[in-house]
């Protein structure tokens, strides 16, 4: 409980969440009456492949020495990248309660990102925001990327571009260790909670046994409402869950996956350019075992560490 208190402490833009011993406010149900496209919709659904991202041009430029007038070159001319982060995601992104420092699997790329371009890991501002922030940031140019534990889906699509998957997640249930529930099929009227903004609660809401969704500010709040036996599950990525579990060893993660997850690097429709960078700079952590060592560092306590997964392309 000490670390979820400190997660939830937070700083920065993000709203402050009360202390885990405090009632949160009562969860809000939500009223999904049209769920969005399937997150995982192929090409044959509507010619959308939501993981295929837009292809490197020829080899990365090197730091320091971005293309004239390209989006590298405007921020490059800025002097720091601005990212949106989460500060409350365990292991992907999240305040270290000894340091102060917001670290994870999301800060590294956001790192390797900033060494690509400036020869520098710590040219970043990072910006911590809740995940319904996400779209609106990026359509407002407040930030030039988000690396938050974002799915990538064909709605969002529609409203923003994304990189190549970065990591493949599972979408699946956290219930309290006293519950009967073996999965979402057992949750037919029962409150399932998630982040608001999150593409989660469309799963949730499309369930065929019908559990209520819920939604918080941020899904560590959920885990307080869980504790608090305001909602009675959870449901969010595999890897987030665990490290639930982790903290709260009271809970366990049951049944099959909902969805599969492609975690993307966010950005705007109009920076094409970035995006192609990202990639490249994504391409390069593939190949130089990088993202494989990422991996190892932060998600080895959660038990088998995934291999990254290949990038596809739409051009």
């Amino acid at each position: 409980m000490a670390l979820v208190a400190a997660l939830l402490a937070g700083c920065g833009s993000e709203p402050a969440a009360l202390p885990a011993q405090e009632e949160l406010p009562a969860p809000r149900p939500v009223g999904v009456k049209d769920p969005a496209p399937p997150p995982n919709s192929s090409p044959e659904e509507g010619g959308c492949d939501p993981r295929a991202s837009y292809r490197p041009r020829g080899d990365l430029p090197a730091p320091g020495a971005m293309p004239p007038g390209s989006t590298m070159a405007k921020i490059a001319a800025r002097g720091q990248l601005v990212i949106g982060v989460s500060q409350t995601t365990y292991l992907f992104g999240y305040r270290d309660p000894d340091s102060g420092e917001i670290v994870g699997v999301d800060i590294e790329i956001a790192r390797e990102i900033s060494r690509a371009m400036f020869g520098e890991p710590d040219r970043i501002r990072f910006r911590s925001m809740a995940a319904a922030e996400r779209i609106p940031a990026i359509k407002a140019g407040e930030v030039d990327m988000i690396i938050r534990t974002t799915s990538m889906n064909c709605e969002r699509w529609r409203e923003v571009a994304f990189s190549t998957s970065y990591y493949e997640a599972q979408q699946r249930v956290l219930v309290r260790g006293d519950s009967t529930a073996r999965g979402i099929q057992d949750l037919g009227g029962k409150k399932v909670c998630a982040a608001e903004g999150s593409s989660d609660l469309a799963n949730i809401a499309a369930a065929p046994a019908k559990p209520i969704p819920v939604s918080a500010v941020e899904v560590l709040d959920c885990l307080v409402l869980l504790q608090q036996h305001q909602v009675d599950a959870i449901s969010n990525d595999d890897a987030q869950l665990a490290g639930f579990v982790a903290q709260d060893p009271t809970t366990r993660v049951v049944g099959p996956p909902l969805r599969v997850e492609p975690y993307g690097i966010m950005m705007s429709q109009s920076t094409v350019d970035l995006i192609r960078f990202v990639n490249g700079v994504l391409d390069r952590m593939r190949a130089d075992g990088r993202l494989a060592a990422i991996y190892r560092r932060w998600l080895t306590p959660l038990g088998a560490v995934p291999t990254p997964p290949a990038a596809r392309y739409r051009d």
